[in-house]
């Protein structure tokens, strides 16, 4: 994004470009400091907000907000979006199904 700089900062349109590319690149960290902890810390570890999300989102505003300040807004915008979409993708892949419990039928005396 540095050696774009003069580019993305030369429209509204690249701007936004700017921020979608700081929301692409706080989805990047954050699937890589998730892969980290896997590996450390065991499969059954799970990314929280606070620390690692909070950290990668600021990692990916400070990369934007060095191109433009506007580029920070719409990349904090795009990665809430992006990340919304990425635990819906990840309740649907690792969630554990529910047993079925039967359901106590009443008989009439």
């Amino acid at each position: 994004m540095q050696m774009y700089r003069q580019w993305l900062a030369s429209s509204q349109l690249h701007t936004i470009l700017g921020g979608y590319l700081g929301s692409v690149l706080f989805i990047l960290v954050l699937t890589a400091v998730g892969n980290l902890e896997s590996t450390l810390f065991g499969k059954g570890f799970q990314t929280k907000l606070f620390p690692e999300i909070i950290l990668c989102l600021g990692i990916a505003m400070t990369a934007s907000g060095m191109v433009h300040r506007v580029c920070t807004t719409t990349c904090f915008l795009f990665s809430v979006v992006g990340l919304y979409y990425v635990n819906r993708v990840s309740q649907q892949t690792h969630a554990m199904p529910v047993p079925q419990q039967p359901v106590p039928t009443k008989k009439k005396k």
